[in-house]
Order: C-alpha cells, then structure tokens, then sequence
C-alpha cells in the first residue's frame, strides 16, 4: 500500500468544478492566506471515506500523502494519521504518528484551517501528561506561523476532553491579541466550549479581556449565552 494508490483513489473522485469553489473558499488567491493552494475538488466525506479505506498505510507513505501540493491529498493524509493515532495503544507508534505531524506541520505541508482543525485536536493528545507539554504548546503559540499559532490552541481540545482547562486558558491569554481572523475565531470557540463545561471560568476570562479582545473573538466566545448576557457583553466591548 503506496501514497500513489492513495493518491489515484482521491483522484477517481475529482470535481473541477468544485476544484474552482474550493479555490475561493480557502482564500488561494494572491496574498490571501492559502495563497498557491491546488485542488483536485474533493468534498470532504469523500476524502474522508478514501482515508478509511487506507486506514493501514504505512506512517511513512502517509507523510509522503501528506507532503504533496494537492490540499485533497495532504487532509486525506491528517485524517488517517489521526485514525490511527486513535486506535493505536503502542506509545511508540503513538509518538511516530505525533512526530510525523509535527514535521508536517514545521516543514509547511499543515498549511489552511481545515487542515489544522481536521487533525490537531486528536493528536494533541499525545501531549497530556508529558512534563513539557506546556512548553510545547507555548512555543507554537509564539510562533511567527499562523498555523503553528491555530493549531496551539486546538491542541487544546484534547486536554479539555481528558478534563482539563488550563491549558485552554492559557494558551488563549497568550493569543489574545493576536492579529489574525483566523486566530480570533479558533480562542473564541475554545473560550466558548471552555465555557459549556464551566461557564464561571469563561465569564472569569471574559471579566479580564472582553472589553480589549478583538470583536470576532468575543462573538464566538459567547455564542452560546443568552440574549441578554451577549447583549451585555458586547456592550463591554463597544464602550472601550
């Protein structure tokens, strides 16, 4: 089983009309943040579904599947990765499948949005409980590559699952002020799902940075309050 074979079944499902909406839809233009990105116009079920059928391929092929120029290609590698990465009980397969992301994501292949939130919030798993896992996510929180920065914050998720939300809070206190859309949407979702498992930890967080947070952020944050409480939180903001 080759990344070619991989490659020839995503192909079977190929769409250039969608090709084209994806073009658009991952901002590949000229200076926009997927600038360059190439289709083949896959939707993601069927990504999904060709990812399922190379659930074996080998960790190596599959870094291979996740270096290639086609955006299709490099999610249907994340997605396998995480599968197994779920499935998997050998912590040394576990750590093979983590290190392989990370190369992936260090050397620019993990380059859009979906591809981040599509695999970070399951391998960050590998992170819990190692003695420098703040450390790590700390790093990529101070990087100068905005999806070293996302995908930060969506490791995240994996901690908030196994019951833990420091790590949320604060890789979101170190992102706050960040520049980019793209990093106000991930902290506001993670502040909010904060937020559904202890709603006075995120009306704590909002007390400290609601008023100078950017407004995207804020939305997402409480999007699912009540009328009244987003009312009163968004007047917060709208007096700074």
């Amino acid at each position: 089983m080759k990344a070619v074979n991989a490659q020839s079944a995503l192909a079977v499902f190929a769409s250039p009309a969608h090709a084209t909406n994806q073009l658009w839809f991952y901002k590949t233009g000229p200076g926009e943040y997927g600038e360059g990105d190439r289709f083949i116009g896959l939707t993601v079920p069927k990504t999904r579904s060709v990812a399922a059928e190379f659930k074996d391929l080998p960790i190596a092929e599959t870094y291979l599947l996740g270096t290639s120029p086609i955006h299709e290609h490099r999610l249907c590698a994340l997605v396998i990765l995480v599968n197994q990465f779920d499935k998997s009980k050998d912590e040394k397969v576990r750590k093979a499948i983590f290190d392989t992301f990370m190369k992936l994501l260090r050397e620019g292949h993990i380059n859009n949005w979906d591809l981040v939130d599509a695999s970070a919030h399951r391998i960050g798993a590998w992170l819990i409980g190692r003695p420098d896992a703040m450390k790590s996510l700390e790093k990529l929180a101070r990087s100068k590559n905005l999806w070293q920065r996302r995908t930060a914050i969506i490791f995240t998720f994996a901690f908030m699952r196994a019951g833990s939300l420091d790590e949320s809070l604060e890789i979101a206190e170190l992102l706050v002020d960040d520049e980019h859309d793209l990093i106000h949407k991930a902290v506001g979702w993670v502040i909010r799902e904060v937020g559904k498992r202890d709603i006075e930890v995120l009306r704590a967080f909002l007390h400290a940075h609601a008023a100078t947070m950017p407004r995207t952020m804020l939305r997402y944050a409480i999007e699912k309050m009540g009328e009244t409480e987003r009312k009163r939180w968004m007047a917060v903001k709208a007096s700074r």
